[in-house]
This record gives C-alpha cells, sequence and structure tokens, in this order.
C-alpha cells in the first residue's frame, strides 16, 4: 500500500500542475489577447497577468499591442490642378480592440495591413485632391497630415486599430512632369531676380543722385566759405600795407619798385623797351628815388636814348 501511494503521489503532483499549466495563461505587458470557446470569442482585451481558462474547451490568442508601422509603397494621386504627385507615406497603429481586430481581420497581419493600405490611399486621394502642389509642399502639409489622422483613424474603428500618426514622408513629381515644373520654378525665381535687381538699380540710382546732390552742396558752401575767408584775408592784407605805406611811403615805394625789378628781370630773358627817362627806373638814378626836375620839365624826344645812370652799358635781359 505504501509503495502505491509513492508512486500515485508524484504522478498526482504531475498531473495537478499539468492541470494548472492547462487551466491559466499568461499575458504579458505588450501584449492583447482573446479568449474563444469553440470559435467563439468569450473573453478579450485582458489585462496583463495570469488569467484562467477552461481547459481544451478554450483557446487563447494573443496579439502585440505595440505600436507598429505600416510603410506602404508610394501611389500615385491627382491634385486639383490635375497633376500627378508620387506620395510615399507610412502610418503608425496600434490594436485597440483585440475582438474586433479578430473578427475583421481573423488577426492576419497581412490582411490588416492590406485594409489599412485601402483607408489610407482613400484619404490621401480625397485630400490631395482638394489642393494645390504648393500648398501641399508648403506649411498645409503639416495640416494635411493632421486631417487624414483623423480620418483614417475614424475609418479604421471598424478593424479595431488606433491610428496613431499619418506621415507623408517624400512628394515627388512624375518624370514627365518634373522638367515643366522646374522650367515654371526657374521662370519664376529669374522674374523675381529682375524684379529686385531693378529695386536695386532704382535705389541706386536714388542714392547716387542724393549723393552727388550732396556733393554739390558740400562744395557751394566750402567755396563760399573759402571766398569769404579769401576776402577777410585780402580785406587784412590790404589795411596791413596800408598801415605800412602811411608808417613809410618812401621805403614801401622802394620795396615795391624792387619786387617789380625781381619779377621784370628774374627769369633773364626779358627784354624792355622803355625810356631811360622812364619812372621805372628812378632808384637807378637816385637811391632816393627822385625825378630830376629838367626830366620833368624838357618834353620827351622818341628817338632819344641815353644809357642809366648807375647800370652798366649792358644789363642782362635788356636791350
Amino acid at each position: 500500500m505504501d509503495d502505491i501511494k509513492k508512486v500515485l503521489l508524484p504522478v498526482a503532483i504531475a498531473l495537478l500542475v499539468l492541470l494548472f499549466y492547462a487551466s491559466t495563461f499568461i499575458v504579458k505587458q505588450y501584449e492583447t489577447a482573446i479568449k474563444l470557446r469553440l470559435g467563439e470569442i468569450v473573453g478579450s482585451d485582458y489585462e496583463p497577468g495570469l488569467h484562467f481558462k477552461v481547459p481544451v474547451l478554450n483557446n487563447i490568442l494573443k496579439f502585440d499591442a505595440r505600436i507598429q508601422t505600416l510603410d506602404a509603397r508610394p501611389e500615385r494621386f491627382l491634385t486639383i490642378e490635375k497633376k500627378d504627385v508620387i506620395v510615399d507615406s507610412y502610418t503608425k497603429w496600434r490594436i485597440s480592440n483585440a475582438a474586433q481586430f479578430f473578427r475583421s481581420t481573423g488577426g492576419d497581419s497581412a490582411r490588416t495591413a492590406r485594409l489599412l493600405s485601402e483607408r489610407i490611399n482613400t484619404s490621401l486621394r480625397n485630400e490631395f485632391g482638394k489642393r494645390t502642389i504648393q500648398e501641399v509642399v508648403s506649411e498645409d502639409r503639416l495640416e494635411l497630415m493632421s486631417e487624414l489622422t483623423r480620418q483614417i483613424d475614424t475609418q479604421a474603428t471598424e478593424l479595431g486599430v488606433d491610428v496613431v500618426d499619418v506621415r507623408v514622408k517624400k512628394i515627388d513629381l512624375p518624370p514627365e512632369v518634373s522638367e515643366s515644373v522646374y522650367n515654371r520654378m526657374r521662370a519664376e525665381r529669374e522674374r523675381v531676380a529682375r524684379d529686385l535687381r531693378a529695386k536695386g538699380s532704382e535705389a541706386a540710382e536714388r542714392i547716387r543722385a542724393d549723393a552727388d546732390r550732396q556733393r554739390t552742396v558740400i562744395l557751394a558752401d566750402a567755396y563760399k566759405e573759402a571766398e569769404e575767408t579769401r576776402g577777410k584775408g585780402d580785406a587784412r592784407a590790404t589795411e596791413i600795407y596800408a598801415d605800412a605805406y602811411q608808417a613809410d611811403p618812401e621805403f614801401y615805394a622802394f620795396y615795391r619798385s624792387l619786387n617789380a625789378y625781381g619779377e621784370s628781370f628774374g627769369k633773364g630773358d626779358t627784354t624792355l623797351v622803355l625810356s631811360p627817362d622812364s619812372d621805372f627806373f628812378r632808384f637807378f638814378r637816385d637811391m632816393q628815388g627822385a625825378q630830376r626836375e629838367s626830366a620833368a620839365a624838357e618834353p620827351p624826344q622818341a628817338s632819344r636814348t641815353a644809357p642809366v645812370p648807375g647800370l652798366s652799358a649792358r644789363m642782362p635781359g635788356m636791350r
């Protein structure tokens, strides 16, 4: 009897462990699960942890509840301008209702991707058909992606999934359209460049004209100030000359005569035809500069030529 107990006890313990293992299932933190009984859903959306089931009758299906990425292949769409664009996009989604997900897709990832792609392409086609090329590549692109996310998330509810985000990675033009678009863009840029150059030339001419005007005004003011200063200097010089002449008229006359002699004979090639009795030579005749009374009394004779007292017969520069 004791031998039988020793044999049956480990067997009973093993059966209990096996029954416990077959009656429980564990849902991990990143998973969601549904319980089936003969193919019918009897439980879903289990929290992470340990749960129980009826062996043989119940079947457990687990799905990844983390955010997944659907990277669709590029598709061609028409804008409101009836121009083709090639759009490359991707979608972030996750399972929100495991039971509905199983009913709609059978838990097949490929089928889920196909159903989501159909809805995404339909929304993209509708949104691109409302906008121009410039709008979909400008700041309106963010608004476009937000609207796409909202629409596709609403449509994906029937699949039991939540669409977290829809992003447009790249928008390209077909090869047959790219050249014409680039030419138009180039023409537009050239037009803007010509306009900017014209405005720059106009501003340059305006600045140059203003600079010329200021230059003329500055030169006129400077010339006016110079003339006023020169006039004051001349007046002051005249005043000094007058004071000097009044102080010693004889010396002033002698000094002026010396300056005249220097200006006349300084270059050495000057020829003067003058009468020896001319007042110009009065200091050669007399150091005091007095004129002979006889010369003043006798009338001058045109043919008369006499040497100047105090000068050599040949004065350099005179004949």
